[in-house]
């Protein structure tokens, strides 16, 4: 004896005037469809498509290395002194400047924890990228930054302070003075205020000073990979 379940779903009228065709399978050996209304169906693949575009914009992250890439701005913290307010042993300043984001500043001290960024003439300086992962870190992440900036120790002035609510990533802090897009100064210092959950150390893992660029400028990723010798001989200064 064969046994037949028959799953047909219909919906709409008679007529299917209101109906799409969905699926269609064998039962007993014979072809049968299934029928949705077709609002419901539109409905259903409207909100499909808008939590893929949600999915798409929450993955997209900020990245200085593509301005820097693309010629929007340089990096100029090179060109600087960094010292810190304290750290612990083997956890210093130069974990800040590694480019691993596996790695970290750890301060060993009271607050505020200071990282100051001393430049040999007066350079502008249009942004600053800092790298904190809240989901490792937890109350070691500040929670409250203070960026300021003058011509030594002695006379720092506060440009503004950031709040940051469990950062995971880059965090983009434009600096400014007033309407002027970027300032022009010999030193910058970076003060955590305060820790998530009270926390008393905190954890940096990466910081990157950007300063506009003057002159137009076209990379070379725009011209595509060159290909022949004569051409690879000029793609770099020396």
């Amino acid at each position: 004896m064969v046994h037949c379940v028959h799953r047909i779903v219909w919906a709409g009228d008679k007529k299917r005037n209101n109906c799409i065709e969905v699926s269609s399978f064998l039962v007993c050996g014979v072809l049968q469809k299934s029928f949705v209304f077709k609002e419901a169906y539109s409905v259903s693949k409207t909100k499909f498509q808008m939590n893929n575009e949600e999915s798409e914009k929450a993955d997209i992250k900020e990245d200085p290395l593509e301005e820097e890439r693309n010629g929007l701005v340089r990096e100029v913290g090179n060109q600087a002194v960094w010292s810190l307010s304290s750290c612990k042993p083997g956890f210093g300043v130069e974990r800040l400047r590694d480019n691993i984001m596996d790695t970290y500043w750890q301060s060993d001290g009271q607050l505020p924890h200071l990282v100051n960024i001393q430049f040999h003439r007066k350079t502008n300086i249009s942004q600053i990228y800092i790298y904190t992962d809240y989901k490792l870190d937890e109350s070691y992440t500040p929670s409250r930054i203070s960026i300021r900036a003058g011509s030594h120790f002695n006379d720092l002035q506060e440009l503004q302070i950031v709040d940051l609510n469990e950062p995971t990533g880059w965090v983009t802090i434009p600096i400014k003075d007033g309407s002027v897009k970027c300032i022009r100064t010999f030193m910058l210092q970076i003060a955590v205020i305060s820790n998530h959950q009270n926390g008393r150390d905190t954890h940096m893992r990466q910081i990157r000073i950007h300063a506009p660029v003057e002159d137009r400028h076209y990379p070379l990723e725009l011209f595509g990979k060159f290909s022949t010798v004569n051409f690879q001989k000029f793609a770099t200064l020396r």
